[in-house]
């Protein structure tokens, strides 16, 4: 036997006992045996560095230092859920996927919802090749060297299962290993972790994967993405993942209805408290990947998934005091100031009011005793007063008159649930928060560029709006706190490589108010420039797919505001994409102008996506739904025969992948 077969043995070996012990949970050799089999593949790799593996056993040990962790964007977006918090909730999910895919056959999955810390696991050819977090869904950061650590990923697959894939779970920290580790902190005289959620995800942004290596994380699998169609379901991909070496959790249950979804909610809305790790809910998909795709995704989540949230755990504590935050639009939100109180395994001294509607409507008063609960056990909010417990001499809240900031005279339109302050470039929580919102990663994306230096900025008098940040040089930075010559070198970097952001990033960089990604993306392929924009009328604004009156609105006060029309033209000379490039423009023509499609069936040539951006980049639009608007069904193969019957039914023409390629040729 050879060096390297003798190396190459003690690895199969040494990860099929991990697999045995971390996965199964059925351990096949003593920690002792192990423990000198390990050394002895450490002494032959030293050996002989030749046969160096990244994915070796003996580099779940950690000792990588990791000081900047890379921004990686996604091949494919981690979108959220949707959330529901009762049955009902979940029949009108499902009556909306019916009434998309044409059938009321449809099969489910449902799995716990384990509450831990997202991440994105890359294979490539049977062997683990990086790991990122969830990050904003578009792109995380890369934590390879310390998720190799976690001796229930596997980092070399045992059996032939995919090529390339993706697999996605959530990292998480059992109950007994948290209890354990705060148990050693109080010995060590050291502050308890607060819970085992936060304390998952900070673990995974560790400098030094030997500290990582220590804690005992966990990975529990929720999902494969491939392109390839070796699976036609969601269950039996897992089932296949699982058999391969995936921790998959047993806890995953097929649905045949709607019922039997209910039965497993009733089940777990019990018995999760009997779970070696934390849930907080349910998540059901449907289990049929033909009709995932079919149903695809909103701008935030897959329409064949839905979260069920548990009901969350309420407290009672006292409101001290109501205080007033300002958001970057200026927007008002009155906040409670609390007397401290566990909550879901956090300490709550603040929740949000929300607006005065929602004061008045629950008549809370300061000094009154408040139930405060977690929605979606994630932001803590009021829900009700104890009025057996309210002071004699409890006087009505009075909503603020003035902005807490800049003193001005706070304002409120018809039919808008918020208070806001007017003065736009004087309030300084909303010059920051601007500011803020224009170098977020969704938006400009400027490395080196923090909240706090933002702040610092605008308090030096460095700048007072995102167009200054352009005027910035490196000597400017460099005297601000935790500043030196390198960190101010990356600012500036950062801000001149944000120059080449495409042009839909900066309209939703420039903050208008009820201007989101989705809403900037529609506006900037419609109107192509920034000065068609500003100069559309409020008729052309609404004849935009899905652009409202308040949108339309919100456009015509920005543009026709002269601070914002200087701010754009310095925009301008400074270099940005106002504009859509001549490469995006490149492939895209009117086509299929005034044109629905709807999409449905398996194809071959184009994948699904592609498909739909061909039809939107023709001038075309795609619908999830058919109905009497819709002008054209591409379909493929497996179509659905509801959807084939309504088709017939409305006289739609159903036109083949073939037939789309030419029409658009």
């Amino acid at each position: 036997m050879t060096i390297q077969q003798k190396i190459q043995n003690l690895r199969d070996e040494l990860n099929s006992h991990n697999y045995n012990y971390y996965v199964l949970d059925n351990a096949s050799i003593s920690d002792f045996e192990f423990d000198i089999k390990l050394k002895e593949l450490a002494k032959l790799e030293e050996e002989n560095p030749l046969f160096f593996d990244a994915n070796s056993p003996t580099q779940r040990v950690g000792g990588a230092i990791t000081k900047n962790f890379d921004t990686i964007t996604h091949l494919n977006r981690m979108y959220s859920l949707d959330n529901s918090y009762s049955k009902e909730d979940l029949l009108d999910w499902e009556k909306r996927i019916q009434k998309v895919l044409g059938t009321t056959e449809i099969e489910y999955t449902c799995e716990l919802k384990y509450d831990g810390a997202s991440i994105n696991l890359t294979y490539e050819n049977g062997q683990f090749v990086k790991a990122v977090t969830r990050g904003d869904g578009f792109q995380g950061d890369e934590v390879t060297n310390n998720i190799r650590t976690i001796k229930s990923i596997p980092l070399t697959l045992k059996q032939d299962f995919l090529e390339n894939f993706e697999m996605r779970g959530e990292i998480i920290l059992p109950l007994a290993g948290f209890y354990k580790m705060n148990e050693e902190r109080v010995l060590n005289g050291e502050e308890e972790y607060r819970n085992p959620r936060n304390t998952a995800s900070g673990s995974l942004k560790l400098q030094d994967s030997a500290e990582v290596a220590k804690r005992p994380l966990d990975c529990l699998l929720y999902q494969v993405v491939t392109s390839e169609r070796k699976y036609k379901t969601h269950f039996k991909s897992l089932e296949a993942a699982r058999n391969t070496g995936f921790k998959v959790p047993e806890t995953i249950k097929l649905a045949k209805s709607i019922d039997e979804v209910f039965q497993f909610v009733n089940y777990w809305d019990t018995n999760r408290h009997n779970l070696p790790y934390e849930t907080d809910g349910i998540v059901i998909k449907v289990n049929n990947l033909q009709q995932q795709e079919e149903l695809g995704y909103t701008a935030k989540a897959p329409r064949w998934a839905i979260a069920y949230k548990f009901k969350a755990e309420q407290v009672a504590t006292v409101l001290n005091e109501i205080t007033y935050q300002v958001g970057r639009t200026g927007a008002i939100t009155p906040v409670a100031n609390l007397a401290p109180v566990q909550l879901a395994g956090t300490t709550v001294k603040r929740a949000s009011l929300h607006n005065a509607d929602q004061i008045e409507k629950l008549d809370i008063r300061i000094n009154d005793t408040v139930f405060v609960e977690k929605g979606g056990e994630i932001i803590p909010k009021i829900i009700a007063v104890d009025f057996t417990k309210r002071p004699d001499s409890s006087q009505p809240t009075l909503y603020a008159a003035n902005c807490p900031e800049c003193n001005a005279k706070l304002v409120r339109t018809t039919g808008d649930a918020k208070h806001y302050c007017p003065n736009e470039f004087g309030c300084a929580p909303q010059i920051t928060g601007r500011i803020q919102h224009f170098i977020s990663r969704k938006a400009m994306d400027i490395d080196g560029l923090g909240g706090e230096t933002v702040d610092l900025l605008r308090k030096e008098g460095l700048v007072q709006n995102y167009a200054d940040l352009y005027d910035l040089k490196v000597a400017q930075i460099i005297p601000l706190e935790r500043m030196a010559e390198k960190s101010a070198q990356n600012v500036i970097s950062g801000i001149e490589k944000s120059k080449e952001i495409p042009f839909e990033k900066v309209l939703f960089a420039l903050g208008i108010r009820f201007v989101g990604e989705t809403v900037a993306k529609k506006l900037a392929k419609h109107f192509k420039t920034i000065d068609k924009l500003m100069t559309a009328s409020f008729e052309e604004l609404i004849n935009v797919d899905e652009i409202g009156d308040r949108i339309a609105q919100s456009i015509i006060d920005f543009s026709s505001d002269l601070s914002n029309i200087q701010l754009i033209e310095r925009l301008k000379s400074y270099g940005l994409q106002l504009e859509v490039s001549a490469e995006s423009l490149e492939n895209q023509t009117n086509k299929l102008a005034g044109q629905v499609f709807v999409v449905s069936g398996v194809f071959y040539q184009m994948s699904r996506n592609e498909l739909k951006k061909a039809i939107e980049d023709n001038g075309g639009k795609v619908s999830s739904s058919i109905s009497k608007k819709t002008n054209f069904i591409v379909a493929g193969d497996n179509m659905g025969p509801s959807k084939l019957t309504k088709a017939q039914d409305l006289e739609i023409p159903i036109i083949t992948e073939q037939d789309f390629i030419e029409k658009i040729q």
